[in-house]
């Protein structure tokens, strides 16, 4: 095992490493709580392997799991451009201060300039407007329908660009607890997407609470780190919550000496964004763009439980900056060499 010495932990290249397309999960497993869960000891460095439906017996009563109950939003919205009747796409990001007019990922981008209508498959029309900064554009939907049902009557649920067939079930790709009130990502905050109603109340059972946060998880989650000075990188600002009944839970359970595991990046990156220097967590709302790296210091999250991801991706970072660099390394490379399944479908990791 290298030196951490040795390791330059603001270059990019440091969090890079070799992935099988094969071992790129395109399908859920067929039960949730079936996936292959790794169990990394970030004090000692020791992995393991176990099942997910085996948390209740890994986990210790009085933990506290936290997790993020956003929905996906179906955002995705295909049509057909005016003139010529060539195929677009759509993908809806967040509304702006303009009503009507929202941030989105449209495609193909070039053969769509400001002004172009698309025609979408119930004959409404949004107008692609003026290209904005990371490839963004502004797109005004069409005033006879509310946003909401417009997604609702026509639109499709994102996907994720390294998944390349849609899932049977959609339902596959949210949480069995995500809240239908919050729809507001455009990708599914993958950890929790191997839990059941019976795991939780399996957990219950064992002591094991759970409070809820939100965060809208944006596009920014699938975009590599692109400077080499991973210093240099910004973050997507992303919309986050915390509300005072949560927050009381979670400080209790930091008060009392009982652990606060994230479930999932997403939930990480919101707790700590609402830490004060001693630990405590306030409630509230904000938008978020904090970037948790080698050399952060935890304040609120205990323990991690999440997928496998992208090289070079801020989420390796963020799991690197708790388990350590070596120890997410070796993990990650024992999970290439056992054929573990990565990303959004994926297994899972615990770290402790």
């Amino acid at each position: 095992m290298r030196d951490p010495r040795d390791v330059d932990l603001n270059d990019v290249e440091s969090y890079d490493y070799d992935l099988p397309e094969g071992l790129i999960a395109q399908d859920p497993c067929e039960r949730r709580d079936a996936s292959r869960l790794m169990l990394a000891d970030r004090e000692s460095g020791d992995i393991s392997h176990r099942i997910f439906s085996d948390l209740p017996r890994l986990l210790k009563s009085g933990d506290l799991l936290v997790m993020n109950d956003t929905r996906v939003r179906s955002a995705r919205l295909a049509g057909r451009k005016i003139p010529g009747g060539a195929k677009a796409e759509i993908l809806c990001l967040n509304e702006t201060e303009d009503p009507g007019v929202w941030k989105a990922l449209v495609r193909p981008g070039g053969k769509l300039p400001p002004g172009t209508g698309v025609t979408l498959e119930n004959g409404l029309v949004v107008r692609v407007g003026e290209r904005l900064e990371d490839g963004l554009r502004l797109v005004r939907m069409p005033d006879e329908i509310p946003p909401d049902d417009l997604f609702e009557s026509v639109g499709r649920l994102p996907l994720p660009p390294y998944i390349t067939k849609s899932p049977s079930d959609e339902e596959r790709y949210q949480t069995v607890y995500s809240d239908r009130g919050k729809k507001g990502s455009a990708a599914a905050p993958t950890a929790g997407l191997h839990f059941t109603e019976r795991l939780l109340g399996e957990l219950s059972a064992a002591g094991i609470d759970h409070a809820f946060v939100t965060l809208d998880v944006g596009i920014g989650t699938f975009r590599p780190v692109r400077t080499r000075n991973v210093a240099n990188h910004r973050m997507h600002g992303e919309a986050c919550e915390i509300g005072p009944e949560q927050s009381a839970m979670i400080n209790e359970a930091k008060s009392s000496g009982r652990r606060v595991i994230a479930v999932g990046t997403t939930v990480a990156r919101t707790l700590e964004s609402f830490a004060d220097d001693s630990g405590q967590v306030r409630p509230g709302r904000m938008t978020t763009e904090i970037f948790i790296r080698p050399g952060f210091r935890f304040r609120v999250t205990d323990a991690l439980l999440t997928n496998f991801h992208l090289p070079r991706s801020t989420l390796l970072m963020l799991v690197s900056a708790f388990a350590g660099y070596e120890t997410t390394m070796a993990a990650y490379r024992e999970a290439v060499r056992d054929g573990y399944r990565f990303f959004s479908f994926g297994d899972a990791m615990l770290v402790i």
